[in-house]
């Protein structure tokens, strides 16, 4: 009895701590999912400019950006991130644009996408970009003022 006591102590000890990394993980200023440190899922975030399409990138091409790793089809597009990466970098950290402007975060799937006013916007999949592309410039306006303070919270 004893024992089964002190087993769950511990692990009532160590719960918070087990939890935590889980419940903070939202707030990194990159998505980059929950076991991975890949930015964009592999996609390069050059290509959405240059290409117009999503690209998967190479580890052969890649850099750490605000944490997380970003990969490139190219040298060529690599160089240019690394010369202006806020131009490149897909807003709200790669998270996904509708969630933000309704002051939450959710992750951004590089396959839903969008380039508006030369700034790259994820989406969580297909119907919620639907919903996103109803009022684009309303939630960006909102998603603008939500940012700063869901990173902080």
């Amino acid at each position: 009895m004893k024992i089964r006591s002190m087993i769950a102590a511990a692990m009532l000890a160590v719960a918070p701590v087990a939890v935590a990394p889980a419940a903070f993980a939202d707030t990194d200023p990159v998505y980059t999912g929950r076991f991975s440190n890949l930015a964009v899922q592999g996609y390069d975030p050059v290509a959405y400019f240059t290409v117009g399409e999503p690209t998967k990138g190479s580890r052969d091409f890649s850099t750490n950006y605000q944490g997380a790793e970003f990969r490139f089809a190219s040298q060529e597009n690599l160089n240019a991130f690394l010369e202006e990466p806020e131009a490149y970098a897909p807003q709200y950290g790669g998270y996904c644009a509708w969630a933000v402007a309704q002051g939450y975060t959710a992750k951004g799937d590089a396959r839903h996408w969008k380039i508006v006013d030369g700034k790259l916007y994820l989406n969580y999949n297909r119907k919620v970009q639907s919903d996103w592309e109803a009022d684009v410039p309303g939630f960006i306006q909102s998603a603008d003022v939500n940012w700063p303070t869901i990173l902080a919270e």
